[in-house]
């Protein structure tokens, strides 16, 4: 078994999930504020596994049925890959930072925060383009346990990340409120979307 699909799932999954949105602030807020942190983060990352999976086995599975869909749908994910990439170069050149917005901020319920995390996980639709499509038009050019390889990777970019953010609030907060750590991150994630654009181009173009 290849575990490069393993380390390409973590990487894409890294380079999607690490971005300034709705649900990084509040993941980011609830840890500041320590309330919930488990809950609030497990959701989220329950969340994305369920998505990965969709993507990875139910979409993965139909694409490879076919090798034309198969081909077509590596030089789609190619070209999102592209856009990605220029997106985040785009942020770059602009940085925000990371805010919450805790000063003043009173306590919730468990059911409150778990109701928030789940609005912001999946009523957000650019959720459903990163995981079901692109990384399951990504993960279709993987079979059998390579694929597996593949989501869990994704599924492990995802559970460091959350957790990574809720519990390291306090510690990493003077970090991420800087526009000058976005500036370098998205360079990153920037080029790792580009270097995955080229791998996914590279396998499309030898199989065409």
């Amino acid at each position: 078994m290849n575990i490069s699909a393993l380390w390409e799932g973590l990487a894409l999954g890294s380079a999607l999930i690490i971005a300034i949105g709705a649900q990084n602030a509040f993941v980011l807020r609830q840890g500041l504020v320590r309330q919930h942190v488990f809950a609030v983060c497990t959701v989220c990352f329950g969340g994305d596994v369920l998505l990965i999976s969709l993507g990875a086995g139910g979409l993965g599975t139909a694409f490879r049925a076919d090798p034309l869909i198969l081909q077509g749908v590596a030089w789609a994910g190619t070209l999102f890959l592209l856009f990605f990439a220029f997106r985040a170069f785009t942020r770059a050149a602009r940085p925000q930072a990371l805010t919450p917005g805790v000063a003043g901020e009173t306590s919730e319920s468990l059911g409150a925060a778990v109701t928030t995390a789940l609005a912001v996980t999946f009523l957000n639709p650019h959720v459903y383009l990163d995981t079901v499509l692109l990384l399951g038009g990504v993960a279709a050019r993987f079979a059998g346990g390579e694929r597996i390889m593949f989501a869990c990777g994704a599924s492990l970019a995802s559970l460091l990340w959350f957790y990574g953010l809720g519990f390291g609030a306090a510690r990493w907060s003077r970090f991420i409120s800087r526009p000058e750590t976005w500036r370098v991150i998205d360079i990153g994630i920037g080029l790792m979307m580009t270097v995955l654009a080229a791998s996914l181009g590279h396998w499309a173009w030898s199989h065409s």
